[in-house]
Order: C-alpha cells, then sequence, then structure tokens
C-alpha cells in the first residue's frame, strides 16, 4: 500500500508504509519534536524514544529521526549530528523537510525556521551573536508553550496515536505543512486582490478589500508580500477585512512608529485602538475613509 497524502498542491508519497519512529531518549528539543510531528502527520504510527538499533536504521519501514549518526531519506534516517561542524546549520527538521519537498518554501515563508537551525546546531551563544542579540535574549523568547510540551514529550518512552501528546504533534504537523504549501497560493491570492495606495510623500500602504470567500486570517501573508515584492522601504501600513466584524483593521507594517492609532481612537468610527497604537479596527468600509484615518494616525 502506498501512503499519500495531498495537501494544496503538494503531493507527498512513499513507497514503502512506515510503522514506526525512533529518536533520541532524554531530554527533548523544538528539533526533534517537531521533525517527529511532520513525520506523524505523513504516517500514523507511533514513536519510540530510545536509541535506534543497527536493524533499525537498515529498515526502511522504521523512520529514524535526530539520532543514529546517518541521513539517507531512501532509508527514512534523518539525522544531522554526523555532519561536519563548518556544515551550513542542518537540523533533523531541515532533513525532513527536504523529504517532502517543503524546505525551500518553509525557509522562504517560515522565519522562525533558519534561527531555529542555527539554535540546533551552533548553539545559543553562536546563535544569538548571528543574530546580533544579547545571549539572554535567547532564553527570553521561551514560553510555558516551548517548556511544556518538551517536558511531556521527554517524558514519554513511547507515544502512539490517541496519547495527548501524540495528538498535539500531529495537529502542530498539519498546520506546519499546511502553512507551508499553502503560503505560495496565499501570496497569490494577495498579488491578484490587494492595492498597493500611494499615501504621498514616498509611502505606500497595502490594502486587501473585502473577498467572497474571505480567508480565515485577511491578513496572513501580507507582510511577508510586502518584502519579497521589495516594497518594505516604502511601506507603512496594512489594511485588512476585520474578521471579527463588516470593518476593517489598520495596522503598522513592521511596526513603523510613524504611525500611532491612538490618534483615531476618538473617532465615531473607530472601535477599537490598541493603547500601543500599532493597531486600530474601524467600522469604515469605503477606501477613501480608510485612507483618510491612516492619515489621521500619521505622526512622522
Amino acid at each position: 500500500m502506498v501512503k499519500c497524502c495531498v495537501f494544496s498542491k503538494h503531493v507527498f508519497s512513499s513507497a514503502m508504509d512506515i510503522t514506526k519512529i525512533v529518536t533520541h531518549p532524554g531530554g527533548a528539543h523544538k528539533d526533534d519534536f517537531l521533525a517527529c510531528s511532520v513525520m506523524i502527520f505523513h504516517y500514523n504510527v507511533p514513536i519510540y524514544r530510545r536509541e535506534p538499533t543497527a536493524e533499525d536504521l537498515a529498515d526502511p519501514a522504521t523512520c529514524v529521526i535526530d539520532v543514529g549518526g546517518e541521513h539517507d531519506p531512501a532509508k527514512h534516517n534523518f539525522d544531522h549530528h554526523q555532519f561536519p561542524r563548518d556544515y551550513v546549520p542542518t537540523c533533523a527538521l531541515s532533513l525532513v523537510l527536504r523529504h517532502f519537498d517543503l524546505y525551500d518554501d518553509g525557509r522562504k515563508f517560515c522565519d522562525w525556521l533558519e534561527p531555529a537551525e542555527w539554535f540546533d546546531t551552533r548553539g545559543a551563544v553562536k546563535t544569538a551573536k548571528w543574530l546580533n542579540v544579547d545571549r539572554d535574549v535567547m532564553a527570553k523568547l521561551n514560553s510555558p508553550l516551548d517548556i511544556t510540551c518538551l517536558r511531556r514529550f521527554a517524558k514519554h518512552t513511547e507515544l502512539k496515536p490517541g496519547n495527548v501528546i501524540w495528538e498535539l504533534m500531529r495537529m502542530v504537523g498539519e498546520d506546519l505543512v499546511y502553512y507551508i504549501s499553502s503560503a505560495k497560493e496565499r501570496l497569490d491570492y494577495i498579488a491578484e486582490n490587494a492595492e498597493v495606495i500611494d499615501l504621498g510623500g514616498n509611502l505606500q500602504a497595502l490594502y486587501m478589500p473585502r473577498t467572497d470567500p474571505m480567508p480565515g486570517e485577511p491578513s496572513a501573508g501580507m507582510g511577508k508580500y510586502i518584502e519579497l515584492e521589495e516594497r518594505a522601504s516604502k511601506c507603512v501600513a496594512m489594511i485588512y477585512p476585520d474578521r471579527r466584524g463588516d470593518g476593517y483593521a489598520l495596522a503598522r507594517y513592521n511596526d513603523d512608529l510613524r504611525l500611532e492609532f491612538t490618534k483615531v481612537k476618538d473617532c465615531e468610527d473607530v472601535h477599537f485602538a490598541h493603547v500601543a497604537g500599532f493597531l486600530a479596527k474601524t467600522s469604515a468600509t469605503e477606501k477613501d475613509r480608510l485612507i483618510e484615518l491612516l492619515k489621521m494616525a500619521w505622526k512622522g
């Protein structure tokens, strides 16, 4: 039987079923957690957290992730620890995404992926230096989501479908694959429907009108579209439909502090302006009024 998952325009298949996943025991990391998550989205199989045997590494039906000292996609072995010290930062997730032809789009659309590769292969100190931030910033980015998910994953030696952590991981894998595989289509949608508005003074805003049907998250991909279209130096704002109502949201692009949306909080058609000034929501639907509100929020 051939396993096959159709997602957007991507078709993933394997000539042989995977029956189990083996990853390393002990402490868990984002790399092995995410790599396993992507794999169990495609194959509903158990995860065993133990050292792989020679038989595991030789058996294509056993997927070995982040352990084993071998990268051989034909045998479903995805370890990176054997790569030379000066090898381009590549983690197990990188290898799994390449296996499903998702890596290039992942690097293009997931800003967190390259830092994750650096952190897993170079450590916190070198990653902080590469990012040009202080070392302690890396720890400050952790949240209870990171801590709990990894700690609970690490507690298990075996996870099977039905286990709450296994099910969570499958959802993470599904969402990650969906995001990467649909990102290009989302950018094509923006290119087809959005309008660049000239605000004067060599400044622009990206305006997304309401469409039918509406995307689940109307603003998704707009920032990336601005970046890829090389409009980042001119674009200061994004205007997009408010998914909670019939109006629109006005937001800073790249947190441009020259826009201060608290300046429009008292306007009759503005029902929300974030106290930090980066976002406002309005019942207005006419483009001219939306542009007017943007200009009113401008402080230069």
